[in-house]
């Protein structure tokens, strides 16, 4: 975000919190969430704005906030119907809701996150839905790294490379979906819940900029590869899918193995995550750490077979 767009952004959501020009009596000052390339978020009273990045469609934006509007007991309703324009970005606006707290990990609103994509998943979708971006951005990630692998080698990179590689076209956004049919949210963790009203309203989903219609096992995705790369624990995860099943969720079976729904999805998901993570190592020239590192373990686990119907990566 350029210098002189986060003031004015800023602006916006003060506006946004305080329509009709009436005087700010909150007294609290705006406070910048985010600001990212991709993404500058500012949170002011009871509003927040987000600068979306520079790339985004217009019109494919407002048809996503449209579909957060009709499903306000799923998705965070937008404060206005369409995006506005400042300075080159498009820019949406949204009630504040309580984020999860990342400082309390025995909180994580596992039950209320599965409950919420079981019902996005069986929500009709609108003719006009674009599709869900979860597999673009994954590609993304991987751009990223060749990139950033050009200037620089790291000894990670080939199994996450070759993990990626072995995942079918759809997967790696080379081709359509095999579901075109089922509203998604493309790219759920725990950072996309929040409480609305604040401080402690029922939790809605946030950030439409990849909702859209694909493979609902996408937004299982990532808590299932943490869990088969053990950085999840089981207990957590059968929360998830339990209540998952329990809401109706399409997914997955009801009763059988999720791994044949899950796998190619968790397994692209965890070469994304390896790929940023060693991107963004490179950037800071520091090593991997524990965490990073058991997700190049997976991809090399993972690229030892290519994506079969199993229960977690091989061993």
């Amino acid at each position: 975000m350029t210098a002189d767009v986060l003031p004015q952004l800023t602006a916006k959501v003060t506006a946004a919190a305080h329509p009709g020009g009436a005087p700010c009596a909150c007294g609290t000052a705006p406070v910048t969430l985010a600001d990212r390339p991709d993404a500058t978020v500012v949170h002011h009273a009871g509003a927040v704005a987000k600068a979306h990045a520079p790339e985004t469609d217009p019109a494919e934006l407002t048809r996503r906030m449209a579909t957060a509007g009709r499903l306000p007991d799923v998705l965070l309703a937008p404060l206005t119907p369409a995006p506005a324009e400042l300075n080159g970005r498009l820019v949406s606006f949204w009630p504040y809701g309580t984020p999860v707290d990342p400082d309390d990990p025995d909180a994580a609103p596992w039950e209320a996150a599965a409950t919420l994509l079981a019902r996005l998943h069986r929500a009709p979708a609108p003719p006009s839905t674009p599709p869900m971006r979860g597999p673009a951005k994954a590609a993304r990630a991987l751009t990223r790294l060749r990139s950033a692998l050009a200037k620089k080698e790291h000894p990670a990179a080939l199994p996450v490379l070759r993990a990626w590689a072995a995942l079918p076209a759809w997967a790696r956004a080379e081709a359509p979906m095999p579901d075109t049919g089922t509203l998604c949210h493309g790219d759920l963790h725990l950072g996309q819940l929040v409480r609305h009203p604040a401080p402690d309203g029922p939790w809605r989903l946030i950030d439409v900029d990849d909702l859209g219609v694909g493979v609902p096992g996408w937004d299982l995705a990532r808590p299932a590869a943490w869990y088969a790369c053990g950085l999840l624990p089981p207990d957590e995860w059968t929360r998830f899918l339990t209540a998952y099943r329990t809401a109706g969720g399409p997914a997955v079976p009801g009763d059988a193995d999720p791994w044949p729904a899950l796998d190619v999805p968790a397994r692209a998901l965890t070469a994304q995550t390896a790929a940023l993570a060693i991107t963004k190592a490179l950037a800071a020239d520091r090593p991997l750490d524990e965490v990073e590192q058991a997700l190049v373990d997976a991809c090399e686990r993972m690229g030892a077979a290519p994506p079969r119907l199993t229960h977690g990566f091989p061993k």
